[in-house]
């Protein structure tokens, strides 16, 4: 299993042979014009919210790869009326078993809203309980909530969570969500794309092993092994 870093708050699990990549936004990311969007093949891509800085380069992939997409039932909605039928909607609290494993979707705390204007309907973040054993909590655009602590029996091997602060959580409240959902090990995102979540990584690297916490920021394009 691995994480691949695609910048903003772009990442692709690969788990059993399948590629899951969630809320894409590469092309207008001006930090990872060297990524290629096609030649990224994911067989789903999961969207936290609607917001455009989470699925400008939805569209395009998902017709270059036949992904199915996972999201919001109201996102699921908007998108049959955008052209692309293979939609799983989903809703808060809900799961459902893929080929890959389990999915649920539980609570984020943000906003959300379609690129024109449209009804998004609530912001999510997901578990995936992978067949291969391995539980990943992506926690979408967040700020802090109890509602993480509901995690911290689920045996989450690793966290991906947003830390570029203003427009979610910061790196002092992503080490309490790590410690709410008792995970140990983190992938940072969501920062560095604008300049209001602009991240000191080495204080951020400080604070993470200070806590305890292995938080890993890699490079846009490289890889975590899990």
């Amino acid at each position: 299993m691995k994480i691949t870093f695609y910048g903003h708050a772009t990442v692709e699990l690969e788990t059993g042979g399948k590629k899951l990549l969630f809320d894409p936004f590469i092309t207008p990311n001006e930090l990872a014009k060297h990524i290629d969007i096609n030649s990224l093949k994911p067989d789903y891509i999961l969207l936290s919210h609607g917001h455009g800085d989470h699925i400008a380069d939805l569209a395009a992939i998902q017709k270059n790869s036949g992904a199915k997409v996972i999201c919001i039932a109201e996102i699921a909605g908007w998108l049959g009326n955008q052209g692309i039928a293979d939609a799983h909607g989903m809703n808060i609290g809900g799961s459902f078993k893929f080929d890959f494993g389990r999915v649920k979707m539980v609570n984020a705390i943000h906003s959300s809203s379609m690129p024109d204007g449209s009804y998004g309907g609530n912001p999510a973040g997901f578990v995936i309980y992978t067949n291969e054993g391995k539980n990943i909590y992506f926690a979408g655009d967040t700020a802090l909530t109890y509602d993480m602590k509901l995690l911290a029996d689920d045996n989450i091997a690793w966290a991906i969570l947003p830390i570029g602060d203003n427009y979610t959580m910061g790196v002092d409240d992503a080490i309490k969500a790590a410690a709410f959902v008792d995970c140990q090990n983190v992938i940072g995102v969501h920062y560095d794309t604008f300049p209001a979540i602009k991240l000191d990584k080495e204080e951020t690297r400080a604070k993470f092993i200070k806590a305890g916490i292995n938080i890993q920021l890699p490079e846009i394009g490289g890889s975590v092994d899990l």
